[in-house]
């Protein structure tokens, strides 16, 4: 079936016997048209189901009012989360949103940002692939685009950035599970090394020595396929034997789903057996059993600050030195860390062992 073609101002103007200025006049607001040349359009336009060009307009008028959003995936809750967010805080200031995923890519990435600046958008809100640093970022510096990035970054001497304070909320964790006794902690990461993976990491790490310099904590972080994830973190776990953590900290949502497959699969009993935390808070985490600590992430103002920052650029053409808006996250204990402290599970551990 052939498809219908888009009806113009002049399609509306021939069937309605106007001059397309009449049109123009009409769709613009002006008052003054003749009411039998008014009734004339509106039936035009109802019968041919004429909608305005907003690109072909904004382009007349010398505005653009697209913003541009791009972040690694659509499949992760927490970025489909952002997306909604940058999108209905966009729609209330008058502004259309154009969205597109790196696929933690970095050349995807910079093909996108190259096709966002073929449709001229205003300006966009990246989630970079790695940093603020990255290759994405210096493409945004080299095209013109006003940007500002978002949450795998911090402070950047060319852009706003938007992020939650990972540094903060991972020395959290780490208080929340020293105040229960755990001296031998795993982190794990399973997901893509990133900016905000980084300073979870030195987050959790240097506030650990701070408390107890005694306290070990291991670190294990890759970025492998799903199968190889998971046989990653048990090869890992194999070589602790009766020396295994009491706690584990898992970095992203990803990574809490890839350690607790593999628990299951070793019958390790969380909590009794090992403590688990989780950074990014998600709906399954408080319905599993046992529902599972984590850091929830202000994802609704993470997203409102970014579209506003964007917004005062725009308004300002880019003027003023960057600013860095670290947003405060909150720890919501749950069973999975705070049934049992590490003494018990250090006992219920060695007695298994034993057995």
């Amino acid at each position: 079936m052939k498809s219908r073609k888009r009806a113009t101002i002049h399609d509306v103007a021939r069937h309605a016997g106007v001059s397309a200025a009449t049109v123009s006049k009409l769709l613009n607001g002006v008052t003054t048209v003749q009411q039998t040349n008014v009734d004339r359009v509106m039936a035009a336009i109802a019968e041919l189901g004429y909608r305005a060009d907003p690109v072909a307009s904004e382009l007349r008028q010398g505005q653009r009012r697209l913003i541009a959003a791009i972040v690694p995936e659509l499949d992760n809750p927490f970025f489909g989360a952002l997306i909604s967010g940058i999108e209905d805080a966009a729609e209330k200031a008058g502004y259309k949103v154009m969205f597109g995923t790196s696929r933690e890519s970095e050349e995807r990435e910079l093909e996108v940002i190259r096709r966002m600046h073929d449709w001229r958008v205003s300006g966009a809100i990246v989630v970079p692939v790695h940093s603020e640093r990255g290759r994405g970022a210096a493409l945004l510096g080299d095209l013109g685009i006003t940007s500002v990035l978002l949450d795998r970054v911090s402070a950047s001497s060319a852009f706003d950035t938007v992020a939650a304070d990972n540094f903060r909320a991972s020395a959290d964790v780490a208080h929340h599970l020293a105040e229960h006794g755990h001296r031998h902690i795993l982190v794990h990461c399973a997901t893509s090394t990133s900016e905000a993976v980084r300073m979870r990491v030195e987050g959790f790490t240097s506030c650990m020595g701070n408390i107890d310099p005694g306290i070990r904590v291991d670190v294990l972080l890759g970025d492998a396929d799903q199968q190889h994830k998971c046989t990653v973190l048990g090869e890992h776990w194999d070589r602790y034997g009766r020396t295994m953590p009491t706690a584990i900290f898992s970095l992203s949502q990803h990574s809490t789903l890839v350690v607790l497959s593999e628990l299951r699969r070793r019958k390790i009993a969380v909590p009794d057996q090992v403590a688990l935390v989780g950074f990014d808070d998600a709906d399954w985490m408080r319905k599993t059993w046992p529902s599972i600590t984590a850091v929830t992430q202000p994802v609704d103002i993470m997203a409102k600050k970014a579209v506003a920052a964007l917004l005062t650029r725009l308004k300002n053409d880019g003027n003023g030195y960057p600013v860095q808006h670290l947003e405060r996250c909150v720890l919501s204990i749950r069973e999975s860390s705070h049934t049992n402290d590490a003494r018990r599970i250090m006992r219920r551990n060695l007695d298994q062992s034993r057995t």
